[in-house]
């Protein structure tokens, strides 16, 4: 098992690494740069001379070789320094720190909810496959997934702030306090991030849940005389759940995107108002550092899901080639 979990962390790290390889040339790519924003938003690029843009950019750091940005970029990183703001001249870290416990908040409850919420629906629609709740969970899981987030979004704005106002449109938060003050700001945003993220879990735990109850175990079980309901509990549900979880994981990790398309619709302050500011603005340390963060949750959360599928299904580590 140590190796096992040693041999993960190596791999997230490999990805972590690739995923800043990429991100960073992502930020290469995109037309024009922030001297370019800068001039545009001041005296107009017109008006500008191409020696005034150079030095500049000799100002702040765009004229070096991209190797040599890279190096810098990721050794501030393992330092803990994300650089600074090329507009505002602030540390990365602590823009960032202001609006991230916001963002952590909304995800950490959406989180929480995802996982009971996706289980026992999938367990009980699967546990009596084809019965009317079965095509009632799997009829709506398939409509609320096809829907995108937005226009999840706007149809419960319509409905609980218009047509039945009875919660907040924007998702407002003063300065310095938890939104879990105000805990009537966070239900539209959290009933939309899992409106979206729910159904996928749904149907692979109600697929999985299904064959369970189907198995020679299951019918063993029974006419052992057991309990039904410890029988799905106990033995079915725990059999389900192992290959569910990597999805159950990207569910999750999903957050790190869908939460960005929420957060704006909302108005919600979280780092998702600073990002799409920072990528019209080609404020790349922040733009870079922020996806990078991002790429850090979402290779955590796979990892998880590895971990808990060996817990889950202890004959994985007594198969040979598991660790493979």
């Amino acid at each position: 098992m140590t190796s096992y979990v040693l041999g993960r962390l190596a791999a997230a790290a490999g990805v972590v690494w690739a995923a800043s390889v990429a991100i960073f040339a992502a930020m290469q790519l995109l037309p024009g740069d922030a001297v370019d924003v800068i001039y545009a938003k001041g005296a107009g690029s017109g008006t500008v001379s191409p020696e005034q843009k150079a030095q500049l950019r000799a100002e702040l750091g765009l004229d070096r070789p991209v190797v040599d940005r890279y190096v810098d970029w990721m050794s501030g990183v393992l330092r803990g320094d994300l650089g600074r703001s090329l507009f505002s001249g602030r540390e990365v870290t602590e823009i960032v720190g202001a609006r991230l416990p916001n963002t952590l908040a909304l995800a950490a409850v959406a989180a929480v909810c995802l996982a009971p919420l996706a289980i026992a629906l999938g367990a009980w629609a699967g546990a009596r496959a084809g019965a009317a709740r079965d095509r009632v969970i799997s009829i709506g899981s398939v409509t609320l997934g096809s829907l995108p987030e937005f226009v999840t979004a706007t149809l419960l704005i319509a409905v609980f702030a218009f047509a039945w106002p009875v919660l907040p449109a924007v998702s407002l938060v003063a300065p310095g306090t938890s939104p879990l003050l105000t805990p009537e700001v966070l239900v539209l945003p959290v009933v939309t991030l899992l409106a979206v993220m729910a159904p996928q879990t749904i149907r692979m735990v109600r697929a999985q849940m299904a064959e369970a109850m189907t198995s020679p175990y299951v019918r063993m079980a029974r006419l052992h005389g057991i309990p039904e309901r410890r029988i799905v509990t106990r033995h079915a549900l725990r059999n389900a759940l192992a290959p569910a979880m990597p999805l159950l994981a990207g569910s999750i990790t999903w957050l790190v995107g869908g939460i960005v398309v929420v957060e704006t619709v909302f108005n919600y302050p979280g780092v998702s108002q600073d990002l799409v500011r920072a990528i019209a603005q080609r404020d790349l340390p922040y733009v870079q550092s922020v996806t990078l963060l991002f790429a850090v949750v979402t290779a955590t959360g796979y990892l998880a899901a590895d971990l808990a599928v060996v817990a889950l299904a202890p004959r994985l580590r007594t198969t040979p080639g598991w660790r493979r």
